[in-house]
C-alpha cells in the first residue's frame, strides 16, 4: 500500500479530478460547466483555476479571435498545409505547424508581455513610467509587439486598441498597460522619426497583461487561437487532393550555389 500511495503522489493535479462518473473541472462538475460557460471561460478557469467575469473573458476572447489566422504563406500556416499531402493526418498536420511557432515566429506576444512586466516592475520600485520605457527598449534592435513587415497599420491591432479604450474607460481593467502600449508607441516615433504602431502581437500582449495572465502563458494562449487557422488551412489543402505539395510549384526550381559538377577521385572509389 506505500508504494501505491507514491505512486498515486507522483503525480498530483489541481486541474482535474476524475473517478467513475464524476469529473470536475478545479472543482466544478464539467457536465454544469457544458452549456454554462463560454469556452474562452474555460480556458480561463483551466489555465488559472477560476471563473472569469463575462467581460474580461469577452477581452481575451477578441484577442484570441483576431490571431486566429496568419495567412497561407506564414511558416506555421504553410507547413501545416505541406504536411497534410504527406499522408500524416490533420492532428499531425496541425502539430506541424504549431512546431515552428517559436520566439522568431509566434513568439512576439510573450516577448512584449515580458517587456510590459519589466517596465511595470521599474515602475512599482519608483521609476518614471517613461524612463522605465526607455531602459527597457533602448538598444533593441526591434519591439517585440511593434510594427509589421505588411501592414503599415494591423487593422487587428487597431481593433483590439479600441476594445481595450473602452474597457479601461468602463473599470473592467486598470489601464496602466494599455497605457504603456501607448507610450511605447510613442517612444518609438521619436526615436526613429515614424510611427511604429502595436501590431497583433502587442494588442494581444497588453490585453493578456491586463488581465493578469503571466507572460510564460502569452505564446500558448496564442497557439490556442493560431490552432484553428492552421486546422483550415490544413483541412482546406486536404480537399485538393494534393500530394507532397512543396513550397513551391513543381516547375519552379532552386538555385544550386554548391562546387561545379566533379568527378569521384581515384582514392575514394572502391573495386568493382
Amino acid at each position: 500500500m506505500d508504494n501505491l500511495k507514491a505512486v498515486r503522489d507522483y503525480w498530483t493535479t489541481s486541474i482535474v479530478d476524475i473517478k467513475p462518473g464524476e469529473w470536475a473541472l478545479w472543482g466544478y462538475p464539467v457536465e454544469q460547466l457544458a452549456g454554462n460557460l463560454t469556452f474562452v471561460q474555460t480556458i480561463w478557469l483551466t489555465l488559472r483555476g477560476e471563473i472569469p467575469d463575462q467581460r474580461k473573458a469577452e477581452l481575451l476572447e477578441a484577442a484570441m479571435v483576431a490571431s486566429v489566422d496568419g495567412g497561407p504563406m506564414s511558416p506555421s500556416c504553410s507547413i501545416a498545409s505541406m504536411a497534410a499531402t504527406c499522408g500524416v493526418g490533420l492532428n499531425s498536420a496541425v502539430a506541424s505547424g504549431i512546431n515552428v511557432l517559436g520566439d522568431v515566429h509566434g513568439g512576439a506576444g510573450q516577448e512584449c508581455m515580458a517587456v510590459l512586466y519589466a517596465i511595470d516592475g521599474r515602475t512599482r520600485e519608483g521609476a518614471d513610467l517613461d524612463a522605465a520605457i526607455a531602459a527597457e527598449i533602448d538598444g533593441l534592435k526591434f519591439v517585440p509587439g511593434f510594427g509589421h513587415r505588411f501592414h503599415p497599420i494591423d487593422p487587428r491591432a487597431v481593433r483590439l486598441m479600441q476594445l481595450l479604450d473602452r474597457a479601461a474607460a468602463n473599470k473592467i481593467i486598470d489601464g496602466k498597460f494599455l497605457e504603456m502600449g501607448k507610450r511605447i508607441e510613442a517612444s518609438l516615433q521619436k526615436r526613429k522619426g515614424k510611427h511604429i504602431p502595436l501590431n497583433i502581437d502587442g494588442a494581444s500582449a497588453v490585453i493578456f497583461a491586463e488581465l493578469g495572465f503571466p507572460a510564460a502563458l502569452g505564446r500558448g494562449i496564442f497557439i490556442l487561437s493560431r490552432a484553428v487557422g492552421l486546422l483550415a488551412h490544413a483541412w482546406e489543402q486536404t480537399q485538393e487532393g494534393r500530394r507532397i505539395k512543396g513550397p513551391v510549384p513543381p516547375e519552379v526550381s532552386y538555385t544550386y550555389v554548391g562546387p561545379a559538377h566533379r568527378e569521384l577521385e581515384a582514392r575514394f572509389k572502391r573495386e568493382g
